[in-house]
């Protein structure tokens, strides 16, 4: 996705996607907000879930549930069987090259988490280096914030330019023998940036140094291939992904995870134990300590299948053509400000107005049925970089209308006369 002009052609609807279809397989959207139809604007925070995966999740817990794994009986066998085959949806979905690489999580943050406090601790010590973007969600600094303090190797933060642009010639010159990993964001969720990723990731290689994607804010959107770009970790959530919240994936590639010791220790994790020793367990299980998000496992393969059925040329042709239309309609609203307006971008328009306050902005809309996200999107250093505390995003999901932007921008125009 771009910020170029729109014309007539960005406008047309994608083929082969119905919008009004597809918003009827979301329950959520029959309803109205204080009397107004419901404008959901905040799908980079946690998307809508379809019919198919509500109805996957009430189905397992009324007639399939066991717990996994070393049951010898019917039900537990069934689910073990249909947990495994989301995990292989997953892996066939990003094109890792085995299901062996897919470890199951909380959410992109433990899948984070665990890197720092396994690879992390393993290999890191003082004389190293980490570069982060500008752009990072707190979930991609934190955790290597607290693993310095015990390391004591340097954090470097690659910069962005005031429009939210990756500067990919100031990464090159940080890139040294130091560097032991770059951890990197696909796409900013504070700013809608889409990063020059493959191109990281072959510079980063060059020195040595290993990758770290947060993919979060990219899965709804676009295909991903890990073997293509090259990615050593790969990290999502289930519940941006249209799927449920709870559980998230991380990618590594196999021979990085075969060197990593276990996250957490606990039942099915392990081969043997003793009092005097313990066994670990094959991938992917060395790093699934206890019972797993079993229905969001599933839940998340099911979501997969629904967005591949969708299409996603089709899912990028209809947000893109979403995002070309609310940027030349933003541009209408007196005392907007767009913080985000990188030479590639995906569905987020973060903005500021003169007459309000974002969270006055917010509360505004809200009161129209209007939803979007105020604050500071766990994107400080991005905020503090813009020298402002906080920014309106509205985000687009494949199920977003035009009619969805017009309500956001006469709420706009409403901020401003409230504030006249």
């Amino acid at each position: 996705m771009s910020d170029v002009v729109p014309s007539e052609k960005n406008l047309t609807p994608a083929l082969n996607f119905n919008v009004e279809e597809v918003r009827r397989d979301f329950p959520i959207f029959t309803q109205e907000i204080y009397g107004h139809p419901l404008t959901f604007l905040d799908t980079a925070a946690s998307a809508q879930k379809p019919n198919c995966v509500i109805e996957a999740i009430k189905d397992c817990y009324s007639n399939e549930y066991a717990n996994i794994h070393r049951g010898g009986y019917f039900l537990s066998q069934a689910l073990t069987a249909k947990y495994e085959e989301a995990r292989k949806t997953v892996q066939n979905h990003i094109g890792a090259q085995s299901e062996k690489e897919i470890i199951f999580v909380r959410g992109a943050t433990e899948a984070i988490n665990l890197i720092a406090q396994t690879w992390g601790r393993k290999n890191l010590k003082a004389a190293d280096e980490i570069i982060l973007s500008q752009m990072e969600h707190h979930s991609n600094i934190v955790p290597w914030q607290m693993l310095k303090d015990e390391k004591e190797f340097t954090l470097t933060v690659s910069p962005i330019d005031d429009r939210g642009n990756f500067l990919f010639d100031d990464y090159e010159k940080l890139l040294s023998e130091k560097t032991k990993l770059v951890a990197i964001t696909h796409i900013s969720n504070a700013l809608g940036t889409i990063t020059p990723l493959k191109e990281i990731i072959k510079a980063a290689h060059k020195v040595g140094a290993l990758v770290v994607v947060d993919g979060c804010q990219a899965l709804p959107h676009m295909e991903i291939d890990v073997v293509d770009l090259d990615a050593d970790f790969y990290v999502f959530s289930g519940h941006k992904v249209y799927g449920p919240t709870g559980v998230g994936v991380l990618y590594g590639k196999q021979e990085l995870l075969n060197e990593m010791p276990p996250y957490q220790g606990g039942g099915d994790m392990i081969r043997s134990v003793t009092f005097e020793k313990t066994t670990f367990n094959d991938l992917p299980h060395k790093f699934e300590a206890g019972t797993p998000h079993i229905v969001g496992g599933i839940g998340l393969g099911v979501a997969i299948d629904y967005l591949k059925s969708l299409g996603f040329k089709n899912i990028h042709d209809h947000e893109r053509a979403l995002l070309n239309y609310a940027l030349e309609k933003i541009t209408t609203v007196e005392g907007v400000e767009l913080r985000g307006r990188a030479d590639h971008m995906a569905g987020i328009l973060s903005f500021t107005m003169k007459a309000a306050h974002p969270h006055d902005i917010g509360t505004i809309l809200d009161q129209d049925g209007i939803a979007v996200r105020t604050g500071h999107h766990c994107a400080q250093p991005v905020m503090d970089f813009m020298d402002i505390p906080a920014t309106a995003r509205a985000s687009i999901g494949l199920y977003n209308t035009k009619d969805d932007i017009d309500r956001l921008i006469d709420g706009l125009h409403k901020v401003n006369r409230i504030f006249a």
